[in-house]
């Protein structure tokens, strides 16, 4: 027995070595094949001759792969040597991507549908999906407000396309529209689809003017159970830092403003930047379990995210719980659900404020070096001549958080009825509420000290439903293959929120508002809002030749009156593949040819909850009897004829792969129209108010879009590189008379300004002319053409431009055995920045400190320079002016990823299926002449203001929270 099994060991272990060779269908070798030892960790490549050489088990298995073909298995059976024939892949036309209410091959796809593939998420760690879109589809614009870690993303499809209403695309995942987009954890996301034009996202209807972002999460394959374990942890920190007045240049520039104080109480030299700047931790960790047996399909996962930020007490961590399971109960129903559970909790820092205000950022540059930290009774110290605190005050001196519970999931049935025709009923929630904790004590801080004590407790509940019931039927006649969709769709969301604030606290034992003698605020808010539509689609191509799509989507909203409750929207694309005509089939370097071209219709009714309705306040109190009572006062004006924004649009498309699919290249020409845009419009004082929502104006936006994917090494050594760069130009085309300001910097105007005929959210200003060399005093260039100090508002013009020419991103990845190297850069170009940081940083009219540049301030006649003198409390020097605009254009190694997957043949020891090793670097180096923190960096975009049009708040630097150098280790573990 045991002779028997060490010839059977003897045998199976001889390693021989196989010569051969590898060919196409039609005979031609074929180069750069690579040819591996299945379960072992060795392997080569074919020569310019398709010839191979390996050592192998005589009874082993090669695995030949190439880009363009499928994959081959070849066992070797005791061969020394072999031909092999490899067929050409159709791989990537036949990869299914997701689109509204069902799938469809990529390429019979005749819209615009941007996709994101699984490699996309893995090829770094993130903990928000919007952060992987970022550079990586063209049309797509991913914008962050800042870099704190509880910071949403801004993603803007092909430009925006309202003023007041959102310009957020649609968020679904696993068939559920959802609204915050921070729960999602992009461990659990195993695909996404962007669907870019009206052809391909009016299935959406009131729903898709923005675009529709289409997020599927992971299933279980076929197969054993697979146990994933993924784990990383990081540090970040600021990577700039502006140079500030030290202790004695600040008392010499107070001194020149005619501010003195006894100097000798303010002896510290303290590092604000040193003191609120700090390495801020990540750290990450996700098991997930997943298979599919006995008609079962599961996905199970839990994971635990931390951050704590590069600024002072800023932190966010989340808890994630996700379910997915499928079940077949018999060759005519299967049922599913999916299901996921999220705990959220963050602690903000202000920013996007003056130091006055509370904001950090502002304050690290305004707090003078010449005080402490805390006073000798432990309370903060504030600025010499102001009672504004210093920024430890802001990140320490009150107990904060917010915290979140979560469920997004949905339950399906889908039922064969016939061969072909299908019925799927699915019900969807997404349910969340939250809690925001304030306490400010009595004592710590000058503000508290003031109100003697803050305690706020706000709550927030948001109930979102959906049922939607499908009929879909697939058939094939000969050449001829038709997918037809119909169905109906039912949502509403409740919204429910409560607020409480209590002053005047004795102490600080309790720290909730019932320890508070005086109510400040007690409200409670209730908001609904509900849809009903009706769905239709139909696909047909012949001979996967000729493509058409035809979809078709009616809304009913509750936001509208009765004339206008129901909307229609309807699309039409068409595709032609060229290359399977017979003058081009013959080409054997082409490999796909396709044109497309699409029109359509989206609407948008984001516009508040029963918007046509004439709205009453409850904050009105009148006086009856000598008695003050409480009364209600209308608030809006009706309009029954409210209805729908609405936007077209034309796409036209080509898509091209050659040389064995190893290029694909797709290029994209778009124009769209939005109108009856939804806006407040001036009306006559005689009704009563000030302003009254109408449909009132329109905007367009036209644009082209680029995306290359090349395999330009698929040798050994592998070399990938995916490239897009889009341009959009943006111009508001009606406004009946109306012009729209905003965005007030340190109150010196606003300098957000929309008009007819220009891109939204232009800046708006003075144009700075210089220094007067005998006054000191700043120059502004007037209607007539000369230079003033005291030009008329009349002397404003527009000065800026923040929207970019084009926004751009390129991912190289290398690979050479078992490791892997991503460098991933993004960038945008042509974009101004208003720096309002620079506003109060330099302009010298009260007691903040500066930065360095003032030091150049004109302080003789006779004096050359471009910095003006210092003015007590007079903002004529630092109007909002061209002197403060700057190009904002970047490039950014946004990340880099090296990585190492351990042997095959240590891993089989250990019965482990992959281990991956890797270091990620994200926003190493910035190529900038932006002289803030921060490029990436928009200090109005999450105005939460519904008076406020903050879509045309764009491209300001307000004591922003800059992006942040990220150095992340991490491991991911398969079984």
């Amino acid at each position: 027995m045991i002779s028997l099994f060490l010839s059977i060991s003897i045998g199976y272990g001889q390693q021989a070595t196989i010569n051969g060779v590898v060919k196409d269908s039609t005979g031609s070798v074929l180069p750069g094949v690579s040819v591996r030892v299945k379960g072992a960790n060795t392997g080569t490549t074919t020569d310019g001759n398709g010839q191979f050489s390996v050592q192998a088990s005589a009874t082993g298995i090669l695995l030949f792969s190439y880009i363009g073909y499928t994959q081959k298995e070849e066992p070797i059976s005791g061969r020394t040597s072999m031909e092999v024939t490899m067929v050409a892949s159709n791989e990537t036309l036949d990869e299914v991507v997701v689109v509204g209410y069902g799938t469809q091959k990529k390429g019979n796809i005749t819209g615009a549908v941007g996709v994101v593939s699984q490699e996309a998420f893995e090829s770094r760690p993130n903990t928000q999906f919007g952060s992987i879109i970022q550079g990586k589809a063209a049309g797509v614009q991913v914008s962050s407000p800042g870099g704190k870690p509880n910071a949403g993303l801004n993603i803007r499809i092909r430009g925006t396309s309202s003023i007041t209403s959102s310009s957020d695309p649609l968020y679904v995942v696993d068939g559920v529209p959802i609204a915050d987009t921070r729960s999602i954890n992009p461990a659990d996301i195993e695909s996404m689809s962007i669907l870019k034009d009206a052809s391909s996202a009016a299935i959406y209807g009131a729903q898709g003017a923005n675009g529709v972002v289409l997020i599927t999460t992971k299933k279980g394959k076929e197969g054993k159970t697979r146990v994933e374990l993924n784990a990383y942890g990081g540090l970040s920190s600021v990577w700039r830092r502006l140079d500030v007045l030290n202790a004695d240049q600040y008392r010499t520039l107070m001194t020149e403003l005619g501010r003195n104080t006894e100097w000798e109480r303010y002896t510290a030299n303290t590092n604000w930047q040193d003191e609120v700047f700090q390495n801020g931790t990540s750290q990450n960790y996700q098991l997930a379990f997943s298979g599919k047996s006995n008609n079962t399909t599961y996905y199970i996962s839990g994971g635990w995210m931390q951050q704590k930020g590069a600024i002072r007490s800023a932190e966010t961590d989340r808890y994630n719980f996700k379910v997915n399971l499928e079940q077949k109960v018999n060759n005519w129903l299967t049922l599913g659900t999916n299901v996921g559970y999220t705990r959220y909790h963050d602690v903000d820092v202000a920013d996007n404020q003056a130091v006055n205000q509370g904001g950090v950022i502002m304050g690290v540059l305004s707090t003078p070096q010449n005080i402490g930290i805390y006073n000798s009774n432990g309370t903060f110290t504030s600025n010499p001549f102001q009672d504004w605190e210093n920024p430890l005050a802001f990140t320490d001196g009150s107990d904060r958080g917010y915290r979140n519970q979560r469920v997004i999931g949905n339950a399906y049935a889908e039922l064969t009825l016939l061969p072909g025709l299908k019925f799927r009923s699915n019900f969807g929630i997404d349910a969340g509420s939250g809690v925001y904790d304030y306490f400010l004590d009595p004592i710590r801080t000058s503000y508290g000290r003031a109100q003697k004590g803050i305690g706020r407790y706000n709550t927030d509940q948001r109930n979102f439903w959906i049922a939607d019931n499908t009929l879909t039927y697939n058939k094939r006649f000969g050449k001829h293959n038709l997918d037809a969709l119909l169905g109906m769709v039912a949502q509403k969301t409740q919204w429910e929120n409560s607020e409480i604030e209590r002053t005047n606290f004795s102490g600080t034992s309790i720290t909730t508002p019932n320890a508070g003698s005086i109510i400040r605020t007690a409200n409670v808010g209730k908001r609904e809002k509900a849809n009903a539509s009706i769905i239709g689609r139909v696909n047909y191509d012949y001979e996967g030749k000729y493509l058409l799509t035809a979809n078709f989507r009616a809304d009913n909203s509750s936001n509208f009156g009765p004339s206008w409750k129901w909307g229609y929207f309807p699309s039409f694309s068409a595709g032609w593949r060229l290359s399977q005509e017979s003058f081009l089939n013959s080409t054997s370097w082409l490999n796909d040819l396709k044109l497309r071209a699409g029109w359509g219709i989206v609407g948008n009714d984001n516009v508040g909850e029963f918007a046509y309705i004439g709205r009453v306040a409850s904050d009105a109190n009148y006086p009856i009897g000598g008695e003050i009572l409480p009364g209600t006062r209308p608030s809006t004006i009706a309009n029954p004829e409210l209805k729908w924004e609405e936007t077209k649009q034309t796409n036209i498309g080509v898509d091209v792969s050659i040389l064995k699919s190893r290029i694909n290249f797709s290029v994209d020409a778009y124009m769209k129209k939005t109108t009856d845009l939804l806006l407040n419009v001036p009306t006559p004082r005689s009704t009563g108010f000030d302003f009254a929502l109408q449909n009132a104006g329109s905007l367009q936006n036209k644009g082209l879009e680029f995306q290359l994917n090349t395999h330009n090494l698929v040798n050994e050594f592998k070399w990938e590189t995916d490239f897009n760069i889009s341009f959009n130009r943006n111009k508001v085309t009606e406004l009946r008379g109306i012009e729209i300001f905003g965005a007030n910097i340190a109150n010196r105007d606003e300098v957000s300004y929309t008009t007819v005929g220009q891109p939204i959210g232009m800046l708006y200003g003075y144009v700075y002319t210089g220094v007067d060399p005998a006054t000191g005093d700043a120059l502004y260039l007037t209607n007539d053409g000369t230079s003033s100090n005291s030009p008329s508002s009349a002397d404003r013009r527009i000065i800026g431009n923040p929207n970019p020419d084009f926004i751009y991103g390129l991912t190289n990845t290398f690979s050479y055995r078992n490791f892997g190297l991503s460098v991933f850069l993004q960038g945008s170009q042509g974009n101004d920045i208003y720096n309002g940081t620079r506003v109060e940083s330099e302009g010298m009219t009260d007691a903040k400190n500066q930065t360095i540049a003032v030091l150049d301030r004109w302080t003789a006649p006779g004096q050359m320079t471009d910095v003006p003198r210092a003015m007590a409390d007079n903002i004529a020097n630092s109007r909002n002016s061209t002197r403060f605009v700057e190009n904002g254009s970047y490039m950014r190694v946004k990340s880099a990823t090296l990585s190492y997957n351990l042997p095959e043949n240590v891993l089989s020891k250990w019965k482990i299926s992959n281990i991956r090793l890797y270091v990620t670097g994200e926003n190493l180096f910035t190529i900038t002449n932006y002289n803030g923190f921060d490029p990436e960096v928009n200090a109005f975009t999450g105005v939460n203001d519904p008076t406020q049009n903050k879509n045309t708040f764009i491209g300001i630097d307000y004591g922003t929270y800059p992006q942040t150098r990220n150095v992340i280790f991490g491991v991911n573990v398969s079984f």
